[in-house]
């Protein structure tokens, strides 16, 4: 009866694991939003993320709508870092169904960085 119960655990965590590579190496999305950041940090309790908000202003005088975002590379959050004032544009991916906040506060990932100014 141990062994069937530690088979099902076992099961149970491969499958998991197995979803979560899924879910974080196929992206449902992918594209670009330029914008000016105005927030980027560090965020976590346990597990740190870099986490930020892009203002997307389409006409002088609008209401500017922000994305939300999350980088897991450093040297693109350092790159991202070096341009913040500035407009840029973020090539993102999107990943559904991430199952946990360990790999980013938001479905959408930030692989890339290029200041449009």
């Amino acid at each position: 009866m141990g062994k069937i119960v530690i088979g099902v655990v076992i099961a149970l965590l491969a499958v998991l694991a197995g979803f979560s590579w899924l879910t974080l190496h196929w992206s449902y999305a992918d594209g670009e939003r330029a914008g000016y950041v105005q927030k980027f940090s560090k965020k976590g309790w346990l597990c740190k993320t870099w986490e930020g908000e892009m203002a997307m202003v389409t006409m002088p005088g609008t209401v500017a709508e922000k994305f939300q975002f999350t980088v897991r590379d450093d040297a693109v959050a350092q790159k991202l870092n070096a341009a913040v004032g500035k407009r840029m544009a973020l090539h993102y991916e999107q990943h559904k169904w991430v199952p946990s906040s360990c790999f980013g506060d938001t479905e959408y990932f930030v692989t890339d960085v290029r200041v449009t100014e």
